[in-house]
């Protein structure tokens, strides 16, 4: 078993590892730099007990030393492992033999190496730890830390000096170098409940973490940072863990490109996988997903000071710099959050003490002169948040004085402490943690952003994310029939190949509901003749071969047939160019198609994710889906209504909401078609590979699959 092929380990689980009383450092040192040394200075204030291990010393640093974990006057509830890879197996069956009940392993050369003999040596710790119900972190790991119990249980230098501040937000990093630096926000004044580093996730993986802090009192928002998980399902059930609990997880997901994968395989050895996958998979879950580190932190800050929004959606830029409220103002329309005007009320108030040059208004300009006195700025502060329109209020701080942003810090302090309102200060100038800013920083209640950009994308995660829901498909109503699976399961294992030819593609799509075109298959061109008759003209004719998955570059369609004679021509021909492109393959015929009447052209496609199993995808159909990149992905099986919100993330929606005047798409019935289509996929992932439904032709009340495409996994089983 691998260290992930089990249930998430919870707070109980890891208890130990994570809060430990008793902690040993095997491989101790006095040696300046060295992890051992490092390890122990770094747990010089732990609450807890601290023992060495090292046959060298009696005492060390002032800590007692024995030889052997076997010689501890206690076990410990957690070992910290600063030895040499080939020596950690030995110390883990020592510490799992005396009753230890967690170890983190920094030890690098294991399955990140990439070389078979190290993948295995990294499983036998798993199998070992699991023994003896061990739990480990790493290994290449940095380590952790306790901000409670003050445990600095990592050899990053110096930790213990930036004084253990505790905070709402709990770090959880693949990288651990990349979590420190997060980490290091301490340094100027913000707070943390933990900082966990998964390294190589043998056993304990950022999953498991996350299930920790799901379950920690102390922790408001999680981040995770990570390059990919192992198992999808496991993530999944992390997240919506954290989400139920009403903590915000803030994921930050590297190597997304081919070059960042394999550098993130080499690093870890974990496969990055599909980037829309893990964007489909963070939506599903809740998860509040940020394209850049330096994001990270800021947003999961924002959730952790705030709560629920009390006034709808608004929000107030209350600015004393008229081009800061322009950029406020451009920002907040780029990212769809309203700034409703002033209530009466509160520009009566600002009309009192703001200037006739200045601008009463959302965003104000409320110029210099309401920053002579810190009555005057905490007077209009109060008629911001007085305002029944705002939700939270954002001050851009533009210049940093001591007389000024400093003094001005203490009374946003005192405001932000009555107030049920979000409030952010927008640290907009160069002199970074100039007088006033580590007041910000380390306020329980004022949120701090050094980007306007930064601050307005995250008013509109937090809008969204309290305003959602559904997590998951814990409403979903299956509308396919009970039958549709085993339908279908019966046309795949009559299919000859991994492909699908169209016909039997759009026989597997009606067995659940979804609309096809009539159509005849025929032998010849004289019997297409005569089915084009049956069907009634206008036709579509088409090769029919699994050989032959793109008919078009293979001559193998023609639109629009009006006679008779039209379709004879039209068989005969496509029958021939079929010969010429593909000499071997095996031509099952030519289909005889009802000819669709225009409209919104659709492409449906389904596809297997190795982490998170089937995904469904939708954009228009043509080339506007290559050329515009246009497309919203989702975990199937989706709802209609999920559907629907797929369709609306598309930025050519408005072609189908009626677009300069042009007939509206029944958005209900292409939702109910879309959902039919992932519940297909969830129900035969074991089977399907990829299906392409192109076009899918939406008019009016309607929504018929035109063509398809299914590929299979492997050769069809007739057992199935």
């Amino acid at each position: 078993m691998t260290g992930t092929d089990r249930d998430l380990y919870g707070r109980q689980d890891l208890e130990r590892l994570i809060n430990p009383r008793r902690v040993a450092v095997v491989g101790a040192s006095e040696t300046p730099g060295s992890f051992g040394q490092r390890t122990l200075a770094n747990l010089a204030d732990f609450t807890g007990e601290v023992f060495a291990v090292n046959p060298k010393y009696t005492t060390l640093l002032g800590r007692p030393c024995v030889p052997r974990l076997q010689e501890l006057p206690v076990p410990p509830d957690c070992i910290v492992l600063c030895v040499a890879r080939q020596m950690v197996p030995d110390m883990l069956a020592a510490a799992g033999r005396i009753g230890t009940g967690g170890a983190i392993i920094y030890a690098s050369g294991f399955s990140e190496t990439g070389k078979p003999e190290r993948i295995a040596e990294q499983q036998a710790l798993v199998d070992l730890a699991h023994g003896y119900r061990l739990r480990c972190a790493g290994p290449n790991c940095v380590g952790l830390a306790n901000t409670g119990s003050r445990a600095g249980l990592n050899f990053m230098p110096d930790y213990a000096a930036m004084g253990h501040r505790r905070g709402p937000v709990g770090i959880v990093s693949q990288s651990g170098a990349l979590g420190y630096t997060v980490l290091q926000a301490m340094g100027r004044g913000i707070g943390f409940t933990h900082y966990l580093a998964a390294g190589n996730s043998a056993d304990v993986d950022v999953c498991d973490y996350i299930s920790y802090l799901a379950e920690d009192d102390d922790t408001r928002a999680i981040i995770c940072l990570f390059e990919g998980v192992k198992d999808g399902a496991r993530f999944l059930q992390a997240a919506r863990k954290a989400r139920a609990a009403g903590k915000a997880l803030i994921v930050y997901k590297a190597g997304n490109t081919a070059a960042s994968g394999k550098a993130a395989l080499s690093h870890t050895g974990t496969m990055v996988g599909s980037a829309a996958a893990y964007q489909a998979a963070f939506r599903d879950a809740g998860c509040i997903a940020v394209n850049n580190l330096e994001s990270v932190l800021e947003t999961a800050n924002f959730f952790a000071k705030t709560t629920t929004p009390r006034c709808g959606r608004g929000v107030g830029v209350l600015s004393t710099s008229g081009g800061a409220s322009v950029i406020t103002a451009d920002k907040a329309e780029e990212y769809g959050v309203p700034l409703p005007p002033l209530a009466p009320a509160t520009a009566a108030a600002l009309d009192t003490v703001v200037p006739d040059f200045g601008a009463v208004a959302n965003p104000s300009d409320l110029t210099a002169e309401v920053l002579k006195s810190s009555t005057t700025f905490g007077f209009c502060l109060d008629a911001f948040i007085a305002d029944p329109g705002y939700s939270a209020l954002v001050i851009p701080m533009v210049f940093a004085h001591r007389s000024a942003s400093g003094a001005r810090a203490a009374t946003l302090r005192e405001v932000a402490q009555r107030t049920d309102r979000a409030i952010a200060v927008v640290w907009m100038n160069e002199w970074l943690e100039g007088p006033g800013s580590e007041a910000f920083d380390s306020d329980p209640r004022v949120c701090t952003f050094r980007s306007v950009d930064r601050c307005f994308a995250t008013l509109r995660a937090w809008f969204d994310w309290h305003a959602r829901t559904e997590t998951g498909d814990a409403s979903f109503t299956r509308l396919s029939p009970p039958s549709a699976a085993a339908a279908a399961r019966a046309i795949i294992g009559d299919a000859r190949g991994k492909v699908l030819n169209e016909a039997d593609s759009k026989r597997v799509l009606a067995a659940y509901g979804i609309a096809v075109p009539r159509e005849a298959l025929a032998t010849d061109p004289d019997a297409a003749a005569n089915a084009a008759e049956q069907i009634g003209f206008p036709v579509v004719v088409k090769v029919v071969s699994a050989d032959i998955p793109h008919k078009t570059e293979a001559g193998g369609v023609k639109l629009s047939l009006q006679t008779p004679h039209e379709v004879r021509e039209a068989a005969a021909a496509i029958l021939a160019s079929a010969r010429r492109y593909a000499p071997s393959a095996i031509i099952d015929g030519i289909s005889i198609q009802q000819m669709l009447p225009p409209g919104i052209e659709l492409v449906v496609g389904i596809k297997q994710d190795l982490q998170f199993g089937p995904l469904i995808a939708v954009g228009l159909g043509g080339v506007t889906v290559e050329l515009l990149h246009d497309t919203a992905v989702c975990l199937a099986p989706v709802s209609p209504d999920g559907a629907q919100a797929m369709l609306r993330r598309l930025r050519t929606f408005p072609l189908l909401d009626g677009y300069r005047g042009s007939a509206k798409v029944d958005l209900q019935r292409l939702g109910e078609t879309i959902s039919r289509l992932s519940e297909m996929a969830s129900d035969l992932r074991d089977v399907m590979q990829e299906v392409d439904v192109n076009p899918l032709i939406a008019r009016g009340d309607s929504a018929v699959a035109a063509d398809a495409l299914i590929v299979l996994q492997s050769e069809p089983d007739t057992k199935l």
